[in-house]
């Protein structure tokens, strides 16, 4: 298993790239395909069409979101934690990625930089 840190920084306030992340409508304007997300701990979400599938394990409005992000049947869990900040007139995003299969690395990595937080700073700062 391997481990995943990125920083981010997109144009908007923590309020504005929490609701992006958090509000299933906001979200299919951004990646321009259906989403399922309620705010709720312990409700399941899906991503891009069902390609990203998991559970929400918490929030902090504004500031932080935790997720567990299914690969299969791996028996340890891949927990995203993604936090807010921020920065004049952005917000600095830290991400953690934890327990990403060896195999599934590289795709993550690349999905998270050009489709998740690519599609999300393309949408805000275009």
């Amino acid at each position: 298993m391997k481990e995943l840190r990125k920083y981010y920084r997109i144009k908007g306030t923590p309020e504005e790239i929490y609701s992006a992340l958090t509000n299933p409508f906001a979200i299919s304007l951004w990646t321009g395909s259906k989403a399922e997300m309620k705010e709720e701990p312990g409700t399941r979400f899906s991503l891009f069409e069902d390609d990203i599938e998991g559970v929400n394990i918490s929030f902090e409005k504004n500031s932080k979101i935790m997720q567990e992000w299914f690969f299969g049947d791996q028996e340890e869990k891949s927990i995203v934690t993604i936090t807010l900040r921020p920065d004049r007139h952005y917000t600095k995003i830290e991400l953690h990625h934890t327990n990403i299969p060896h195999e599934a690395y590289e795709d993550m990595t690349y999905g998270w930089d050009v489709y998740y937080f690519g599609g999300l700073k393309d949408f805000f700062e275009k």
